[in-house]
C-alpha cells in the first residue's frame, strides 16, 4: 500500500478538490495524510454566527476534523502559516501569510512531513492553484520544492478540466444549476485544458462522502452553494478529480503499490 500526502490551503479545499480521491485511496487501504497550509480565519462568517467565545479559527479546523473523519484521513497537519485571504488584499503581504512565505523555508517543512511519512506520491495543486489563490498558487510552489528536497518519486497537480466546466456553464439552464456569478472570462484560466490532462480518478462511488465532507465545513459551503448545487452526475468536484502529471516526475495511472515495510 502507498502513502499520499495531500496538500491544501485551507480547510475546505481537500473536500472540494480532492475529497473523492482521499475517500477512494483510503478506502482501498492506502494512507492519506493531509497537509494544511493555514487554518483559514479570514474565511467567511457562519450565517448563524459563532459560539460565545469561539473564533472562526476554532470552528474551521472542528469542521475540517470532521471532514478528515468521513474521508479517512490517517493524519493532518498544519503547516502553521496565516491565511493570506483574496488575490490583491492588503493581507497576501502581513507577516506569518502564508502567501508571502519563503518558498524554501516553507518547502522545508513540508519536506520533513515527506520524508517522515515516506511519502510515494504528493497532491498538490496546478501552478495557478486551479483559480489563482495566491495560498494556492503558493501550495503549489511549496510543494515542488517539497517534493525536490524529500526526492517523493510521484507528484499529481490536482485540476479542473478546464474544457468541461465552460461546456457545463453553456448547458447550465438545462440543469437549473445557476453557475458562480463570475466574469466568464474567468472559465479561460480556471484548470487546465483538457488537452494537458493524464488522468481522471472516476470517484462516482464516492460522491456521498464527498458530499458529506463539504457539508461538514457549514460555516464555508452552504447547501445552496455552488459546489452543492451543482449536478450530482456533472459535476467537476463530485466524479472525477483531473490531474496533470508534475514537472519532469513520473505520472502513475493510479497509488503506486509500494514494495517498502510499513
Amino acid at each position: 500500500m502507498a502513502t499520499i500526502v495531500f496538500v491544501h490551503a485551507h480547510p475546505d479545499d481537500e473536500a472540494i478538490a480532492t475529497g473523492g480521491t482521499m475517500a477512494k485511496m483510503a478506502d482501498g487501504g492506502h494512507r492519506v495524510v493531509l497537509v494544511t497550509a493555514t487554518r483559514g480565519e479570514l474565511g467567511e462568517l457562519p450565517a448563524g454566527g459563532l459560539d460565545p467565545g469561539e473564533t472562526l479559527t476554532e470552528r474551521r479546523v472542528a469542521e475540517l476534523d470532521e471532514a478528515c473523519r468521513i474521508l479517512g484521513v490517517a493524519r493532518q497537519v498544519f503547516l502553521g502559516y496565516l491565511d493570506s485571504g483574496m488575490a490583491g488584499e492588503a493581507d497576501n503581504q502581513r507577516p506569518g501569510s502564508f502567501a508571502s512565505a519563503d518558498v524554501a523555508e516553507a518547502g522545508g517543512v513540508l519536506a520533513g512531513i515527506l520524508e517522515e511519512e515516506d511519502a510515494d506520491v504528493l497532491v498538490t495543486y496546478d501552478e495557478h492553484g486551479g483559480y489563482g489563490h495566491p495560498d494556492h498558487v503558493q501550495v503549489h510552489r511549496v510543494s515542488m520544492a517539497a517534493a525536490d528536497m524529500a526526492g517523493t518519486p510521484v507528484v499529481y497537480l490536482a485540476t479542473m478540466n478546464r474544457d468541461f466546466m465552460a461546456s457545463l456553464a453553456e448547458r447550465a439552464e438545462e440543469s437549473g444549476w445557476t453557475p458562480p456569478d463570475r466574469d466568464p472570462e474567468d472559465l479561460k484560466t480556471m484548470g487546465e485544458p483538457a488537452a494537458r490532462l493524464t488522468t481522471d480518478v472516476d470517484v462516482t462511488a464516492w460522491i456521498d462522502r464527498k458530499r458529506a465532507s463539504m457539508r461538514a465545513h457549514a460555516s464555508q459551503i452552504s447547501d445552496d452553494s455552488f459546489f452543492l448545487a451543482m449536478p450530482r452526475t456533472s459535476s467537476p468536484w463530485s466524479g472525477a478529480m483531473s490531474g496533470t502529471s508534475g514537472s519532469g516526475r513520473p505520472w502513475a495511472r493510479g497509488p503506486p503499490a509500494s514494495t517498502r515495510a510499513r
